[in-house]
């Protein structure tokens, strides 16, 4: 499985808001864990968002829920983190993961694979 993360790249003001993809190829992702995490300059990877397969099953990091929303659109083999209310500290590299299981979620040595991250820029 190959994951490619887009929709950063940008500046966006304080507030605003913006939407990630990440489109895996190689093989039907419908039945993987997606995960979103992101990484801070000089801080540790941390993580953000997960959601099932079927996408019954969704789980966030505290600091952002009620700001971000974590979808996906198997038909299109797509995922999505709608990200609203945005804050500087929001600034970071966004990676997404995939996993066939869904287990410990949060924690980034259970995904077998990893995507090259976007980065994305909130302006104070």
């Amino acid at each position: 499985v190959q994951l490619q993360a887009s929709g950063g790249g940008g500046l966006v003001q304080t507030g605003g808001s913006l939407r990630l993809s990440c489109a895996p190829s190689g093989r039907t992702f419908s039945t993987y864990t997606m995960g979103w995490f992101r990484q801070a300059p000089g801080k540790a990877r941390e993580f953000v968002a997960a959601i099932s397969g079927s996408g019954t099953l969704i789980e966030y990091v505290d600091f952002v829920k009620g700001r971000f929303t974590i979808s996906r659109d198997n038909a299109q083999n797509t995922v999505y983190l709608q990200m609203n209310s945005l804050k500087p500290e929001d600034t970071a590299v966004y990676y997404c993961a995939a996993d066939p299981r869904w287990k410990t979620v949060a924690r980034m040595e259970v995904y077998a694979y990893w995507g090259q991250g976007t980065l994305v820029t909130v302006s104070s």
